[in-house]
């Protein structure tokens, strides 16, 4: 489970961000912070995953902080959660290395695309020790090719019904999703990606293994 830091001084705004990180079982949020130098301090002496970062805030505003986090090496993803929409506090961020930008107000399922983006990253980094050039133009391109207009953006209907024919077979039994890309021949990121979709829908059901010894893992099972 990827630990997560909310950094946000209007406390509306942060709760609100706070549940839609609690939607996704792979998150899980350790800490919330009202200002930057707060953050920074959690930041030097806690193991954070990924942080929400505001960028209007007390004492150290979030372009800064997020400056203080590449000066330190601070290993922490970031996606950047606000108000300002000018070029330039944009073009910063980017040239900082962020997960994603989000502008408020947003929709829920823009800020679990976020964190799908920081999924998948999470999963191509663990799973390969090696990149391809097409590994490499996936990981920075968010261009996805879909087969239906009735599907999400990413989501083709030939890869999703071979996931459902595959797990509909196995008679209600538990399955990693690195189980299911190595059977249905493709990778741990691309299987990740239509789990997410088929839990949103109710297609099939999941949860946390934390018996595996290491690193927990999701175990999925169709719903039928």
């Amino acid at each position: 489970m990827y630990e997560v830091m909310i950094v946000e001084d209007d406390p509306m705004v942060a709760m609100i961000n706070k549940q839609y990180v609690n939607q996704n079982p792979h998150f899980h949020v350790c800490q919330v912070c009202r200002d930057g130098g707060a953050a920074l301090d959690f930041l030097r002496k806690n193991t954070v995953h990924l942080t929400i970062l505001d960028l209007y805030m007390p004492k150290i505003d979030g372009l800064t902080l997020l400056h203080k986090i590449r000066e330190e090496d601070l290993k922490t993803s970031v996606i950047m959660v606000t108000a300002a929409n000018d070029g330039d506090s944009i073009e910063k961020a980017l040239e900082l290395g962020i997960v994603d930008y989000l502008v408020k107000p947003f929709a829920g399922d823009r800020f679990e695309q976020a964190l799908l983006t920081f999924l998948r990253r999470q999963d191509a980094f663990h799973d390969l020790s090696a990149f391809s050039q097409q590994h490499i133009d996936a990981l920075i391109s968010s261009q996805t090719v879909v087969s239906s207009e009735e599907l999400p953006k990413g989501i083709q209907e030939k890869t999703l019904e071979s996931i459902c024919d595959y797990l509909k077979g196995q008679g209600g039994a538990e399955l990693t999703g690195e189980e299911v890309a190595d059977r249905v021949g493709l990778s741990r990121v691309t299987v990740r990606r239509y789990m997410n979709y088929l839990l949103e829908k109710g297609t099939i059901l999941g949860r946390m293994n934390y018996e595996t010894g290491g690193r927990p893992s999701m175990l999925y099972k169709w719903n039928g």
